[in-house]
Parts: structure tokens; sequence; C-alpha cells
């Protein structure tokens, strides 16, 4: 498998350091100084995005929408991103997605490419699945969208169990049905949908994370910890996931470990209610005990009480 430092990857996609680094900073690339062919792939159509003068907050506020709503795990590559207006849109299972507003419209492009690759297939089981695969998709879809007003709701969790029914192992239907327990407050139900998902795809951070709240919820704190340091391991850069931590660590009355949780919160997301919540629990926190910090050069500094 070929590898490429990062001084390749600046040269053959010829990009600045800063803008590496600026997606980086993002969460949309993860930090490190090797690279496969699968990750010049997604710093490609990164920098064509670029191209077209939309920023990386804005690429970064779709690519975090679309992986919530649609239940992909990288909407860089498991959907076909471009701009539309000052935005990021995804074709994906025969649809034009905006994930921020949650608006779809019919991708008559995509709809004629999909058929013409399913007609030059020669093996049957392979049609099969790839036309069951359409069907769950759009399935998929049509309950995100039910599932925004209160009275289709049911009609949603209905598709959901249903997709279930079809692939037992579809993470997202498993995530998006446990939710609508948990918002009933039918606990035990969310629970085992999550605990599901997290099997299903072990890599998938929302699961664990939406794990952690529904045991959080039902003050299984221990548990909830290490479902949320799961999803913080897979997403290093998942905000949520932090500030989540660091209140079930306060629960426990492990206040140094929550601070690390409620700094990082601050860092990711520093502005707003949230941020200054997670800023004023850090300044406490080290306002009320003797903390001690390590310099640069290694040496112990104290902090006053």
């Amino acid at each position: 498998m070929s590898r490429y430092s990062r001084q390749d990857v600046l040269r053959i996609l010829h990009l600045q350091p800063r803008q590496l680094s600026c997606w980086e900073r993002t969460g949309l690339v993860e930090v490190t100084e090797h690279y496969g062919f699968d990750d010049l792939s997604q710093l490609r159509i990164l920098r064509d995005l670029h191209a077209t003068r939309i920023s990386a907050k804005k690429i970064q506020t779709s690519f975090v929408a679309m992986r919530r709503m649609a239940g992909v795990r990288n909407p860089l590559v498991d959907a076909s991103p471009m701009r539309r207006g000052s935005g990021v849109t995804f074709r994906y299972a025969g649809a034009l997605v905006d994930p921020v507003t949650q608006q779809f419209a019919f991708d008559f492009n995509a709809s004629a490419s999909a058929k013409m690759s399913i007609v030059g297939q020669g093996n049957c089981a392979g049609l099969t699945s790839t036309i069951q695969d359409g069907e769950l998709q759009e399935m998929f879809l049509r309950a995100v969208r039910v599932e925004e007003d209160a009275s289709t709701l049911e009609e949603a969790a209905e598709l959901y169990r249903r997709i279930l029914q079809i692939r037992p192992n579809h993470a997202p239907a498993a995530i998006n049905l446990g939710t609508i327990h948990y918002n009933c407050r039918e606990f035990d139900r969310a629970e085992a949908l999550y605990r599901s998902a997290t099997i299903a795809d072990p890599e998938y951070a929302l699961a664990f994370f939406d794990l952690g709240n529904v045991l959080d919820e039902t003050m299984q704190l221990t548990e909830a910890i290490a479902a949320y340091q799961q999803a913080v391991a897979l997403v290093p850069r998942y905000a949520d996931a932090h500030y989540n931590l660091a209140l079930a660590y306060e629960r426990q009355g492990e206040r140094r470990r929550a601070l690390r949780h409620w700094l990082m919160y601050a860092r990711l997301d520093p502005i707003g209610p949230w941020a200054s919540h997670a800023k004023c629990q850090a300044r406490k926190i080290l306002s009320n005990e003797k903390l001690s910090i390590v310099s640069r050069r290694g040496r112990m500094v104290p902090i006053a009480g």
C-alpha cells in the first residue's frame, strides 16, 4: 500500500501548509505524518471545495450535519459533496441533500448514473444487493425527513424498524430509532438500540456518545464515562462528548479529570453559552484545588489554590 509523507501530499496536491493545518484544526482530516491513497482522495475533495471559495468552517458544518442526518461515517467519501450557492450539498441515495437545512431534491444525474452502473453488473447477487442498498438508503432518508414532524414520528419509527428487520446491523437506523425512544423516556429500549449500534459499527463515535447519554440519564455513570471515552477516542475533536464527559466526571466527584475535558470543549467550541459554562467550571476547579501542571521543560509547576 502506498504511503505518502506530509511533504509529498503538499507537493502532489499543490497545497499550502497552513491550509492543511486549518483542515486539521476543524477536524476535517486527522493529524498525521503519513497518508494513504484514500487520504489523498479526501484531501483532493477538500482542495476542490476550497477552490470554490467555501470556508473550512462551512465545510465542517455541512460535514457534521450530513454525518448526523444520513448516518454516513465520512460524508466527503461516502457521499459526493458539491458547492451550491454559498454552502455545500451532497449527492446521496438519488437525492441532492443540504444537511444543514435538511432540504432534498431528486438528483436526476445521479439516478441515471446509478442505473447505468446496475445494468453493467453481471452478478445477480451483486445486482440484488445494490438495489437493496439503494432502497434502504431511500427509506432511511425518508425516515429522517418525517422524523422532524411530531405528527409523523411513529411513521419514522416504523421505517427505522423495517430497515432493521432487513438489515439488523444498520447502525444509523438503530441510533435514530433509539433516539426516538430516548425522547419518549423509554430508556431501556434506547439503551438496547444504542448498544446494538456500537456492536454493528465499533468505529461509529455517535453510537457511543448516544449510549453515554442514556447511561448518564439512568445514573449508570461509570458505564456512561466509558462510552463517552470511546467516543472521544474515536473522534478526539468531538466537542459534545468532551462536554458530557466533563459533566459525568464532576458528578462522580472527579473534578481533576473533568478539568481536561472542560478545557478541551472550550478550545473546540469557544463561543456561546456552553463554552462560557465550560470555562467557568474550569476556573472553579483551578481556583478551588491545588493542581500542578507540567511545563514544556518537564518541570512541575504548582498552581495556587
